[in-house]
């Protein structure tokens, strides 16, 4: 499988490196141009292009991004390809957002309002990317960390359920895409480390801001 990557900072630097070591190919890309990323293909080994050609070259695409940057994205190479969503919403960074502020919808939801021929799953956006480098371990290991995924879409969350268990970690499925917001930013669940049957009670327990 390949996975074109649509933002080269934290997030797509460290799935890459570890989805190439698993045996995938990877292309890198960022909004300021291929150019820019010229010193990642030797450090990395994978290839680097525009986010339309990243979004080509995929056969799923994660869109590691910040918020403010989606209306930026590729929106027609995108079009009916998996999606990974890793993008967080931080007010502090990207501005107010009245529907995410409302709890209207989620993040993922949101996205998918410029993504609509997509098919997102929302994931990699609960662990900080230190962990995900450095936490991986075995299958069947009890101490195994589990993340979580959101999505409608069930090629796309097999797909990332595969790349959660190549990087070392179980995978929980919360459910639907609405059911994104059990794991974002400032949920009991986010960037903590759980266990498979500890995320499950998390996530199965959590209440939604009002």
């Amino acid at each position: 499988m390949k996975i074109g990557i649509i933002g080269a900072g934290f997030v797509g630097r460290a799935v890459a490196k570890l989805a190439i070591k698993a045996g995938y190919q990877v292309m890198l890309s960022n909004s300021r141009g291929p150019q820019t990323l010229f010193s990642l293909k030797p450090m990395i080994g994978s290839k680097i292009g525009t986010a339309a050609e990243a979004a080509a070259f995929g056969d799923i695409v994660m869109i590691a991004v910040p918020l403010t940057a989606i209306g930026q994205l590729p929106v027609a190479e995108i079009a009916g390809k998996p999606v990974i969503d890793a993008v967080n919403y931080y007010p502090e960074r990207d501005g107010q957002v009245a529907e995410l502020d409302s709890r209207s919808t989620t993040t993922s939801e949101y996205l998918a309002g410029f993504l609509p021929q997509s098919k997102i799953t929302k994931a990699f956006n609960a662990i900080q990317m230190t962990d995900l480098e450095n936490e991986g371990l075995p299958a069947g290991d009890p101490q195994r960390r589990a993340l979580p995924l959101a999505g409608d879409d069930t090629e796309t969350k097999n797909a990332v359920i595969a790349l959660y268990d190549a990087f070392g970690f179980d995978a929980v499925d919360a459910g639907a895409l609405s059911e994104g917001w059990r794991f974002e930013r400032g949920m009991p669940t986010y960037c903590v480390r759980m266990t498979d049957s500890e995320l499950r009670a998390a996530l199965e327990g959590a209440v939604r801001p009002q």
